[in-house]
């Protein structure tokens, strides 16, 4: 049974989902209608962390910061506290694509402590990894078609840039067409791997209790996924669209290939 500095933890990450749920919405249409009621629910996830953070310094009696878990947990609160004091003084919302994402995995992170929990059956455990998987090849398909169309973006660039048409490309599609094609495999891809993420850092828990943080599987796993998030805030935020959104596609789709290589023991876990 976990403390009840865990609780109020897990209770947070709980609200902040709403958050994350809000992001996603956000990246692949734009607007989500819900950004309202997603910000009350992590205003109050912010107040339920500092109580967690609070009781977990007063009953250890040091600063909580003393393992991942603390610190990922007090990471995500500084950023959430940032959020709110730059919301408030700015009204910047697309910033929440970025912070709403990064706050609740952090939270989530810093909530995977304690006594840990067993799957009820191996039915539970196979079907939980089978649906990780399937969000991650999703993912990556989606990933793949913005390569591709990043690929053919820059060729298309290259051709206008010298007044050349011929060749095996000369019936590209248009440069707007395939930088509109980029963001949205792009968004479709980002949905899938956040949830394939959570999906495997939950499962990655319960199957190995305090030793899944020492898997460099999850470490590049994260590091992929962050890269990704900040792909998305920049397309979102900065405008990064064309040649920048382009080569930017391509480094990612380069670490998403170590992240792949590295999970190929996945077959050796489904066949315990």
């Amino acid at each position: 049974m976990p403390g009840m500095n865990v609780l109020w933890l897990r209770v947070a990450a709980a609200l902040y989902l709403l958050g994350l749920v809000d992001a996603l919405v956000g990246v692949v249409r734009g607007r989500s209608g819900m950004f309202r009621l997603a910000l009350g629910m992590f205003y109050t996830g912010a107040v339920l962390q500092m109580v967690s953070i609070l009781q977990d310094g007063l009953t250890t009696g040091r600063f909580p910061a003393n393992d991942f878990y603390q610190s990922a947990s007090l990471c995500a609160f500084l950023i959430a506290v940032l959020f709110l004091i730059l919301y408030w003084r700015t009204r910047w919302e697309s910033l929440s694509i970025f912070v709403f994402p990064l706050v609740f995995l952090l939270t989530l992170l810093g909530s995977l402590r304690g006594p840990g929990v067993g799957w009820a059956s191996a039915e539970v455990r196979g079907v939980w990894l089978l649906v990780h998987v399937v969000l991650v090849l999703v993912g990556y398909a989606a990933l793949l078609f913005t390569g591709v169309a990043s690929v053919f973006y820059l060729v298309r660039e290259r051709q206008l840039k010298r007044k050349t048409s011929r060749g095996p490309f000369d019936r590209l599609p248009p440069l707007g067409m395939l930088d509109e094609l980029t963001w949205k495999t792009m968004a479709l891809g980002f949905v899938f791997i956040t949830l394939a993420v959570i999906a495997g850092c939950t499962w990655a828990f319960v199957e190995w209790k305090r030793r899944w943080l020492s898997d460099p599987r999850i470490v590049i796993s994260l590091v992929t996924w962050l890269l990704y998030l900040v792909m998305v805030f920049l397309r979102v935020t900065a405008g990064w669209r064309g040649r920048k959104a382009a080569l930017m596609v391509i480094a990612l789709g380069g670490c998403s290939a170590l992240t792949w290589a590295a999970h190929t023991g996945l077959r050796h876990w489904l066949a315990r």
